[in-house]
């Protein structure tokens, strides 16, 4: 790929919150230009979330150079932040993005668009879709459709674990469900994951989280070039334009860089994300 253009050095530093502190990175905007605004980048969950950090760079520094400050925080218990995961909770991660918000609007005063990732981009639209002061724009790379479906896969990781393990014991799906619906806190892939983030998770479905007044620009990864959104995609989709959502979708061939083995890093989705900055006024 194309070299992103350098621009003023990355900042990290820590954030401080009411339980513990967040690590975050800023990208600030290119001396030579005015902030035109602040982007808040919402990680994907898991292992997801150290697969993409070279495709979160990348997106930050090409968006930093057209003079937009990109904000990317490790969420409570991810990453470099404080705390266990076993503790971590919806609700708290919403809080996160609160003080994310909070202290890039302190910096300057801009306007204020969020970019997530999968699971990342639905925390993104639940949290804007209760706030007061709209967010300008929402980028949302490859939203998971259903939490529920997005759970499940979760859970088989540690089916699959356990398989090529070779002990002979496997523990399926509905059993870890049954779990974590008795409050049980259970191990997948070395995360400890509480029943109620699991329950939260469980209730998330895209259709439902309509955001008003922001523009919502959707990238859709497809294998290769003609593919369309999956028909689960197309009818969230529907759905939201028929709340009055103003949506824009954008269909995006490469990899699926947060699940590959090797990290891998898509260009075309960097220009395309970016030409949306370039292109509208904020």
């Amino acid at each position: 790929m194309k070299e992103i253009p350098s621009g003023s050095p990355s900042e990290p530093f820590f954030l401080e919150a009411d339980s513990g502190k967040r690590f975050c990175l800023y990208h600030p905007p290119r001396p030579d230009r005015k902030c035109r605004g602040g982007i808040i980048y919402v990680p994907p969950f898991g292992d997801e979330m150290n697969k993409a950090r070279r495709m979160a760079a990348m997106q930050s520094r090409a968006l930093a150079t057209m003079g937009f400050g990109v904000l990317q925080m490790d969420l409570f218990a991810c990453g470099d932040s404080s705390g266990e995961f076993a503790d971590a909770r919806w609700d708290i991660w919403k809080q996160d993005l609160t003080i994310a918000r909070r202290w890039l609007e302190n910096r300057a005063t801009v306007p204020i668009s969020l970019w997530g990732l999968r699971l990342g981009a639905l925390l993104a639209l639940d949290f804007a879709r209760n706030l007061e002061n709209t967010i300008a724009q929402i980028i949302l790379w490859q939203p998971v459709i259903s939490g529920e479906s997005f759970l499940t896969q979760f859970l088989r990781f540690r089916l699959a674990n356990e398989m090529l393990g070779g002990t002979g014991k496997a523990t399926g799906t509905n059993t870890m469900r049954d779990c974590l619906a008795n409050g049980e806190t259970i191990e997948v892939a070395g995360y400890e994951l509480a029943p109620e983030l699991a329950a939260a998770i469980d209730s998330l479905r895209a259709s439902e989280l309509v955001v008003a007044g922001s523009r919502v620009h959707w990238f859709e990864i497809v294998a290769e070039a003609g593919r369309s959104i999956t028909p689960a995609g197309a009818k969230v989709v529907d759905a939201w334009k028929r709340s009055g959502v103003d949506l824009h979708l954008h269909v995006v061939p490469c990899l699926p860089f947060w699940a590959t083995q090797e990290i891998s890093e898509c260009a075309e989705l960097v220009s395309a994300t970016a030409n949306i900055f370039a292109e509208e006024s904020l």
